[in-house]
């Protein structure tokens, strides 16, 4: 294993930031190559935790000759929003300086040519983070963007090129749902690694190997030594399912048996009032059209101070909101119908 240090310049003289990056090089030029991030949003931590609970694996799996491929690991991969305080409160889901989410306005490449790559000297210091994550990563076959939700089950975003291929991957890493996307508009990270293979010939885009996908380790509160070596081993049976690491000991994934559905059929629910939420149901509990989800006690103690909210299908919820204070018009939380939503959203993924 190789550590090496990136830095990148700040917008001002004497400023700068740094995240650390390691390398594993492989035995066998032709196995399929793996890149690795975390904190993406600075405040989401269980893939972090999970990125360290899968380290020592590696490193043993390295030592024992079977790393073929080569796999990049970045555990940090947002030292400016990691570096964000307001009132002692982190901020490290929007660069502060420029108000853009740090998983929105990555380059959407024509193909994966790194001299397509904006030139960002002269661009804002999160333009430069984003163009040099999407450099380390690019040419890779396998490519995870490890994120968490605020309440929610554990899932992945997946661009509908790329499945069913990558059930495997699915099953590998214990999720419970799948969301499938096709088209970005924003530039999200995961935009930026699938993007590129979408209009070039297809022994270059190698749609049936290329794993390319947003994972979202259910809740930001969900930072857990027992779960973090649960991920971990998820990431590591993935890379053995793959073939960038052999493992003979490790039985193939059994069948993926959780949720599948496109993005259009969520359903966000917005609050109709601002208030105190108080919920009927959690991630992972089936719900029918009409079923009360949650009351809003928008006027304490008065007369028709509650709000109820309900399902407008069938689904399965997917995430809610951790706190419980909510403003109208902000989303209650996601329900994956069994239909499209009357209200379905356009845009790759909310997060």
């Amino acid at each position: 294993m190789q550590k090496s240090i990136e830095r990148i310049a700040g917008e001002s003289e004497g400023v700068s930031y740094e995240f650390p990056l390691f390398r594993f090089a492989g035995t066998d030029k032709v196995a399929p190559s793996a890149y690795l991030q975390a904190a993406l949003h600075a405040g989401e931590l269980p893939g972090v935790v999970a990125i360290d609970a899968l380290m020592p694996m590696l490193a043993k799996a390295e030592a024992e000759g079977r790393v073929k491929g080569d796999i990049t690991v970045v555990p940090w991969a947002n030292p400016i929003g990691r570096a964000q305080y307001h009132f002692g409160e982190h901020q490290g889901r929007f660069h502060l300086g420029t108000r853009t989410n740090f998983n929105r306005g990555f380059p959407l490449l024509a193909a994966p040519d790194v001299a397509l790559l904006p030139d960002t000297t002269l661009g804002s210091v999160d333009q430069r983070l984003k163009t040099r994550l999407v450099q380390l990563s690019l040419g890779h076959d396998i490519v995870l963007d490890l994120h968490c939700d605020d309440e929610g089950l554990a899932y992945l975003y997946v661009h509908t090129s790329l499945w069913p291929a990558m059930a495997d991957c699915a099953a590998a890493m214990g999720v419970d749902a799948v969301m499938l996307w096709s088209e970005d508009t924003d530039g999200t990270f995961e935009g930026a690694s699938i993007m590129p293979y979408q209009n070039v010939p297809d022994e270059v885009a190698k749609l049936d190997r290329r794993v390319a996908t947003t994972v979202e380790y259910r809740g930001i509160l969900d930072v857990d030594g027992a779960l973090a070596a649960a991920d971990a081993e998820g990431l590591y049976r993935l890379l053995v399912a793959r073939g960038v690491i052999t493992d003979t000991a490790l039985p193939a994934p059994s069948p993926f048996t959780g949720v599948v559905a496109p993005l259009e059929n969520i359903d966000m629910m917005p609050a109709p009032r601002a208030g105190a939420v108080l919920y009927d149901v959690k991630p992972g509990d089936r719900v029918a059209k009409g079923a009360r989800l949650a009351t809003i006690v928008h006027a304490p103690g008065e007369t028709d101070g509650r709000t109820e909210v309900f399902a407008p299908q069938d689904g399965i919820i997917l995430t809610r909101r951790s706190r419980r204070i909510i403003r109208a018009g902000e989303d209650l939380l996601k329900l994956v119908g069994d239909s499209k939503s009357a209200d379905a959203r356009s845009g790759t993924l909310e997060d």
